[in-house]
């Protein structure tokens, strides 16, 4: 979470200088400041809790969606959310839920030009899943070979950045799994990158009626 955070922060001080006289980027720059020192609270008081685990809960997709892109709306590209349907619940834990999908958003926009697209869409899974739910992050960035998928994307403490642990994607493919999901990723070099987080849609049971 902190990485995340300083990386949030460290890219938007990059930008600062030659957007400062942007009033749209200063709204959004105080927005994302805003969010950042919300998350830096929490997890304040989380380490001051000698009980900080947190249970499963059911989570909109959509909402939880909508929270990690407010925290990158100081960056370039602006990414972009699409609802095809909203009120999709899974079961998961909100932080780490969105923790990951902020990750795979963050990568997206620094693997991107200011002038491409970065899209994040949520909706029902493709046929053939059953009952699941997708969050699909696609940007127009410098993509991936296949080498580097199979060889190093999910490879801990592997990295190309030169300030990364190389650990946020691998950390999130092992939370999607936990939840009984799937991570996928198709790339094609100079053309961009689409990640699919599937997870297992969550229905909550009818109260019983007492006769």
């Amino acid at each position: 979470d902190l990485k995340n955070l300083v990386a949030q922060l460290s890219l938007m001080n990059a930008n600062a200088e030659k957007h400062k006289d942007n009033p749209e980027f200063q709204r959004d720059m105080l927005e994302t400041l805003n969010h950042s020192v919300q998350k830096m609270k929490l997890l304040l008081q989380k380490l001051s809790r000698s009980e900080n685990a947190e249970k499963p809960q059911p989570l909109a997709v959509d909402e939880v969606a909508r929270q990690a892109l407010a925290l990158k709306s100081a960056f370039e590209p602006h990414p972009q959310l699409l609802v095809e349907q909203a009120g999709l619940l899974v079961l998961a834990d909100r932080e780490r839920l969105e923790r990951v999908i902020g990750h795979l958003i963050q990568n997206a926009i620094e693997a991107t030009p200011r002038d491409g697209h970065v899209m994040v869409r949520v909706g029902p899974a493709a046929g053939g899943r059953g009952e699941a739910v997708e969050i699909e992050i696609t940007d127009t960035g410098e993509g991936m070979t296949e080498e580097f998928i199979r060889e190093r994307l999910f490879k801990p403490f592997d990295s190309t950045k030169s300030a990364g642990m190389g650990i946020g994607v691998f950390e999130s493919r092992e939370y999607i799994t936990e939840l009984g999901g799937a991570l996928e990723v198709t790339s094609q070099p100079a053309l961009g990158t689409t990640f699919k987080v599937v997870l297992p849609l969550h229905r909550v049971a009818a109260a019983a009626t007492i006769a």
